[in-house]
């Protein structure tokens, strides 16, 4: 595979040659700037081997390099090695941003490469400018891979399913009903919608053109007298596209390059980090206003029925759990399991379940050192098996009809170390305290984010990946535009959004360990002080009560812990196996001294 890829830089570079650029960057997103794309638009593992979902190449005539996040520092060396790409570790003391050092590099008047379809037009602007004050020029190109990736996959179009409303919430016109109205309060006369989730929900439309995100390929345009919906439509059945049609005109998928500036008339709305540049010439304009689009914003916010949804997910998760685990004899440790036997065993219960849809994203199961790399994912040749005593890393979601999980849990197997059970406690204790806390409307995530890092830091220690992200409904399992970071996104928490709680710590070549809840913000108190808000824990699966150290907890700890396994078990007693029952009383039972 490394020679390959090295085959594949020389290509390019003599194609980058051709069109008269220096520099090439590979984001490795697609025309839509999503997270998880299609196997037609991953660049960055063709031209890296590296297969996180995020990071940024950079190819020069002469050299390559790989900017990445901490989530995949040991994944990406790893995949890399032997290739003659450099990892560049972002957010590493003496790494620069790769804007600085294309220009602490580049030669007077160089010419940057970007695919145009691959990166927003926010970001395009801002790039232009940085290059253009030292001397150099970004240029918004073709996708240079296609001419040198002989059997690169096609554009999928996958089936698409509609959502009853009774599932939904809201029908897809009182979507539009709504967008239209936001955009009557703006002074804008259309918008075009790019993200892809976000037209999923407000079409009420789902399909399979993203693994485990249940999504098509698609633009559309609203303005108050009509909606363009841009797919292919040879993805719909006679009945969904009889039915879809009496609220949108449905045109070809590429053909919105090509009709937009025939559909565009008056001033623009637009969300300029997702709109991808090839759109540049018709929406950038001076009386366009950008912002965030309205649905995502909607989108976040679960409505009721959607929240029930969320929580029904959430019992069936809890029940396939205890079902799978209830069969494990975690004191084994002579190499009876492994990895993935470990994750399909949940994955068969989950399986199992009503409205059980497939995974919601890729399972991450990591025992040992494995569990020490964020987003490792098994592979038959990585597989580790569980031969002696230590920590699994578990982290696995669901996508249902009605919702979706996301659910991380540490697992022990044999004897646990003195080690081992104070870092999951301090983990756990960072998890409990952003769970019960209170605070008041307005609230940012960033401002919550110490409360899931201030008993590792007590102890020097800390993660670096974010400590909670939103998650869809049957949609993506990353979703905007609210975070819980160190990252200082202005997004106030507003009831309905669901969240994740995921704190962990973990150490090379020894443990990972990690814990997650998915939350819901609720509304709590009203006070002369103004109104407050809280989470739900919506997630009912017990924690690993071998690695508990009872000593280091609080009594405020203890009982909201027992608090919670009280409710795990009343909620799923009567509904898993009539085996597992012993197991499920025998994981919630109160803490012991």
């Amino acid at each position: 595979m490394h020679n390959e890829i090295v085959d594949r830089l020389s290509a390019l570079r003599e194609r980058m040659k051709s069109e008269g650029v220096e520099w090439y960057m590979i984001t490795g997103t697609d025309a839509h700037l999503s997270e998880y794309v299609a196997p037609h638009w991953r660049t960055r593992e063709f031209i890296s081997a590296f297969t996180g979902s995020a990071g940024t190449v950079l190819v020069s005539l002469s050299g390559a390099w790989l900017w990445t996040d901490s989530r995949y520092f040991i994944q990406a060396a790893s995949q890399i090695e032997g290739t003659g790409i450099e990892l560049m570790r972002m957010g590493m003391e003496g790494v620069p941003e790769i804007e600085d050092f294309i220009l602490s590099n580049a030669g007077a008047g160089d010419r940057i490469g970007i695919c145009a379809q691959e990166v927003g037009i926010r970001e395009f602007k801002r790039q232009e400018e940085v290059f253009a004050a030292g001397g150099l020029r970004l240029i918004a190109t073709d996708d240079l891979l296609d001419d040198i990736w002989t059997d690169r996959p096609g554009l999928p179009c996958t089936a698409v399913r509609q959502m009853p409303v009774d599932v939904a919430g809201k029908s897809r016109a009182d979507k539009l009903s709504l967008i239209r109205r936001r955009l009557a309060e703006k002074g804008c006369d259309y918008t075009l919608v790019a993200t892809i989730d976000d037209i999923a929900w407000i079409t009420n439309l789902r399909a399979d053109d993203v693994e485990c995100n249940p999504v098509f390929l698609s633009f559309l345009f609203i303005d108050q007298d009509r909606a363009v919906l841009f797919t292919q439509p040879g993805r719909f059945s006679d009945a969904i596209f009889e039915d879809v049609s009496r609220d949108f005109e449905i045109r070809p998928y590429e053909a919105v390059y090509d009709d937009l500036a025939q559909l565009a008339h008056g001033r623009a709305y637009y969300d300029d980090s997702k709109v991808n540049c090839r759109l540049r010439n018709v929406l950038d304009r001076k009386d366009s206003i950008t912002g965030r689009d309205f649905s995502t914003d909607a989108k976040a916010c679960k409505n009721p029925v959607e929240m029930e949804g969320m929580r029904r997910s959430h019992v069936m998760d809890g029940v396939a759990f205890i079902n799978a685990f209830s069969q494990v004899d975690f004191s084994r440790t002579d190499g009876t399991y492994d990895e993935i036997a470990i994750s399909s065993l949940f994955a068969a219960q989950r399986a199992k379940l009503p409205g059980y849809l497939g995974p919601s994203f890729n399972p991450i199961s990591g025992f040992g050192p494995n569990g020490a790399m964020c987003h490792y994912s098994a592979s038959e040749e990585s597989n580790a098996r569980i031969d002696r005593p230590g920590l699994l890393v578990l982290d696995t979601g669901s996508q249902f009809e009605y919702g979706m999980t996301d659910l991380t849990r540490t697992l022990l197997f044999g004897p646990a170390t003195a080690e081992q059970k104070r870092d999951y406690t301090l983990v756990l204790k960072g998890h409990l305290a952003l769970a019960r806390q209170r605070f008041i409307h307005g609230t940012r995530g960033y401002q919550l984010d110490v409360l899931a890092k201030m008993f590792m830091w007590n102890e020097g220690m800390s993660f670096y990946h974010g400590t909670g992200h939103g998650v869809g409904f049957n949609l993506n399992v990353h979703e905007g535009p609210m975070r819980i970071s160190a990252n200082p996104i202005d997004v106030p928490l507003e009831v309905g959004m669901v969240i994740s709680d995921e704190p962990g710590i973990y150490k090379e070549g020894r443990h990972g360990i990690r814990i997650e809840n998915l939350i819901a913000v609720r509304s709590d108190i009203e006070t002369e002080f103004g109104r407050f808000l809280s989470f739900e824990t919506l997630s009912l699966v017990p924690y690993e009560r071998r690695l508990i150290d009872t000593g280091l907890l609080t009594q405020e700890e203890r009982n909201q812990i027992d608090s919670y396994h009280a409710r795990v078990r009343e909620a799923l007693q009567d509904k898993v196996e009539p085996r597992a029952r012993g197991y499920l009383e025998q994981m919630t039972m109160p803490l012991a001294d």
